[in-house]
């Protein structure tokens, strides 16, 4: 009987070598088979490619070539987020050094559940998540798989150091505050209007005098960078209301918390520090390869109510014999070293490296948004309030601005989102590849312009 080689071990990096020249000539070829930012064709085309690639996926004898089929169909049916085109979501190009780093998390595969599975990366995830704690005013950290998992983390803290507690938000907040709340039993939220695409604290104060309850009985979601225009809730005034009702705050800066490591943006982000639990997601503004989210904690002893005891990962007497208890650091039990790509990452890039990227991702919005201005053929929303910018053709309805979206989603010429802001349909570039280049952005109005103008398909 064949077997097949390991990745880790002593002959591991051996074994490795030969198959990353392969999955690196089959990720070169497919994304040049692909062309454009998409696959052209839309779903249906790329299922059956892959249909096609893929034959049958549990074969009586294995097939050697299957790595190289796999890979190139799998990067010819791609998204490529590093394609200067595709802007659609806070979908990030990750970083070389990172994926990299990625590989190496693979190939030892700790799991952090038991410091006898992971006994380096351990000691590494507490490094990292007291370092970014710091960086926003925090005492300790978790590690998560973005933000909807470190906003769910947020409301179970919340209950379980309160008693009881009822979510208050903006109109504004990420979709997956209210559902958590859903999923912990909680009561209906309170909804706070957002007239200008950001918390009112007029009717925040209003909302938070009506509730009953003991102090601390009400959490306040507030954001710092909404998906939709990634505007950032007024945090100082928001802060006061809560201090003033004595209600938690948590804020949810998935997407914005990055402009921490910018001189020029880090005051964007004033009275982060006065907020209870903030969720960071270096996914997004961070170049992570997906998962890299956190979540870090005001009081490291909120943190307690996720202790859990099973024999079998951290019994008693090995706790006190002095081995590190993982399992109060997630809900998860088995988890991946996601910390090593972002630790990596941090040491390798510094602040002024990362902070240097986050300027250039905004200034590139802000250049793309003085485009649209400038040219009749489109009507602006708003300046970009960190990378995200959205427009639509002058005078199109809304079923015409979603027609153009799929259209270039179909032929794979670019990736754009859509968002709805002050009752019409914009559609939504969210810039976050620091290498894009002025002529791309123009490149990218001028296809818009022209799949407009070419007419419903």
């Amino acid at each position: 009987m064949h077997t097949p080689p390991l990745a880790s071990g002593p002959q591991g990096p051996r074994h490795l070598r030969p198959l990353l020249d392969t999955v690196l000539d089959a990720l070169h070829t497919g994304t040049h088979a692909r062309g454009g930012p998409l696959p052209t064709g839309g779903p249906d085309t790329v299922t059956a490619a892959v249909h096609d690639a893929a034959g049958d996926l549990l074969p009586d004898r294995g097939d050697p070539d299957a790595l190289r089929t796999l890979v190139h169909a799998f990067a010819a049916g791609a998204a490529d987020p590093a394609h200067p085109l595709c802007a659609a979501h806070l979908h990030c190009p990750p970083l070389a050094v990172a994926a990299a780093a990625d590989l190496a998390a693979s190939a030892l595969n700790p799991s952090l559940d038991s410091w006898d599975q992971a006994p380096a990366a351990s000691a590494l995830e507490t490094l990292l998540t007291r370092t970014l704690a710091r960086e926003t005013g925090h005492t300790d950290g978790l590690v998560t798989t973005g933000g909807t998992e470190a906003n769910q983390l947020a409301l179970l803290l919340a209950r379980e150091t309160h008693g009881t507690v009822r979510l208050v938000h903006g109109a504004n907040a990420h979709h997956s505050l209210p559902r958590a709340a859903w999923l912990l039993g909680l009561p209906d939220p309170v909804v706070v209007p957002a007239p200008a695409g950001t918390l009112d604290p007029v009717a925040l104060d209003d909302a938070l005098t009506r509730l009953p309850g003991p102090r601390g009985s009400v959490l306040v979601a507030a954001t710092a960078g909404t998906t939709d225009t990634g505007l950032i809730d007024p945090l100082p005034d928001i802060a006061a209301r809560c201090t003033a009702h004595g209600a938690r705050l948590h804020i949810d800066a998935a997407y914005g918390g990055a402009l921490l490591f910018s001189d020029h943006h880090r005051a964007k982000l004033t009275g982060l520090d006065a907020a209870h639990t903030i969720t960071l997601d270096l996914h997004k503004l961070g170049w992570q390869p997906v998962p890299a989210g956190l979540l870090t904690v005001r009081d490291a002893h909120d943190l307690t109510a996720l202790h859990h005891r099973t024999d079998y990962l951290n019994a008693d007497d090995d706790t006190e014999a002095g081995l590190p208890d993982l399992l109060g650091r997630s809900l998860r039990t088995t988890r991946r070293p996601d910390v090593l790509k972002l630790a990596v990452t941090l040491k390798t890039l510094g602040r002024t490296g990362l902070g240097a990227l986050v300027d250039q991702v905004c200034a590139h919005a802000r250049e793309f948004a003085d485009l649209v201005h400038a040219d009749p053929r489109f009507h602006l929303h708003d300046r970009p309030a960190i990378s995200t910018v959205l427009f639509r053709p002058a005078h199109a309805p809304d079923p015409a601005v979603a027609a153009v979206r799929r259209h270039l989603l179909t032929t794979g010429r670019a990736v754009l989102g859509r968002a709805r802001a002050d009752g019409r349909l914009w559609l939504k570039a969210t810039l976050l590849n620091p290498a894009t280049r002025p002529d791309d952005l123009r490149a990218l109005l001028t296809l818009v312009h022209r799949t407009h103008a070419e007419g419903p398909r």
